[in-house]
């Protein structure tokens, strides 16, 4: 320092040279720059961790990809599209009417055939009780029918019989009475039975008969539900009653019938009576 005026930057040490005077050598410098430099090797983990981020959302664009393919194929393509349908239980309903009401196209993508739909409208077919339609890939629709039974025949005016089911459903119409299908003596037109619970009342006590007792019924009469009356092809009459107890009424006839009685009453089998 030269005096109180003078320049201080002769006598401080320079930002160059060391404290002593002497002059600064590049390692006193190098572990700062180690401080804020990372390592090569620092920078790996977080590598590969953005390089498994991108595996793993290109493994998720690829599996769409496939996914969406395979959707489009399902709809689109030929192999999957319906080639046949086939009917089965059919032998009231003819299978050309099943395949008509059924509406399924040739060449229509299997996945877009709706089972619930197709059955639906099989069902409005009146000879058809209930449907079962299934999809056998790749290419076929299977519809399994079961059609209505004829339980009662029902006399027409003009000639002839129009033969229900059980829930007084018109199944058919014959010119002549089927063999083992008793008639139903009723004043109401055989359209207007469907529902009727005195018809569901005759049917059960049919279906509950012994099979000897059910073939010789030519005719049934049903005042009401639990007063179902049968006629025999010998002419005797039985008073039924309604469908329970068939077993116990069964065997109480048995015994009854020894007298040769015209008529027998049998709706209480503890109270069974003749005339």
């Amino acid at each position: 320092m030269s005096g109180p005026g003078g320049s201080y930057g002769d006598s401080e040490p320079s930002l160059a040279e060391a404290v002593d005077g002497s002059p600064m050598t590049t390692a006193m410098a190098a572990p700062d720059a180690a401080v804020f430099t990372p390592h090569p090797q620092s920078r790996r983990p977080k590598a590969r961790r953005r390089r498994a981020r991108w595996i793993v959302i290109l493994l998720l664009l690829a599996a769409m990809g496939v996914a969406g393919g395979g959707t489009w194929a399902l709809f689109n393509l030929s192999l999957f599209a319906v080639r046949s349908v086939v009917v089965t239980g059919t032998r009231l309903v003819p299978e050309s009417q099943v395949l008509a009401v059924a509406g399924v196209r040739p060449g229509t993508p299997l996945i877009r055939v709706s089972t619930a739909r197709v059955a639906g409208r099989v069902l409005t077919i009146t000879q058809v009780q209930g449907v079962q339609v299934t999809k056998v890939w790749p290419d076929r629709v299977v519809i399994a029918v079961r059609e209505r039974t004829s339980a009662l025949a029902v006399a027409l005016p003009g000639g002839g019989f129009d033969l229900i089911d059980a829930n007084g459903v018109i199944v058919q119409s014959a010119a002549t009475r089927p063999a083992g299908l008793p008639i139903y003596t009723t004043t109401a037109a055989a359209s207007s039975l469907r529902g009727d619970p005195d018809v569901a009342a005759a049917a059960a006590v049919l279906s509950g008969l012994p099979a000897s007792l059910r073939s010789s019924v030519t005719s049934v009469i049903v005042p009401s539900p639990d007063q179902v009356t049968l006629s025999l092809d010998s002419g005797v009459t039985i008073v039924w009653g309604g469908a329970d107890d068939a077993a116990a009424k069964a065997k109480e006839l048995a015994i009854l019938m020894q007298t040769h009685a015209r008529s027998y009453d049998v709706s209480s089998p503890a109270t069974a009576v003749t005339n």
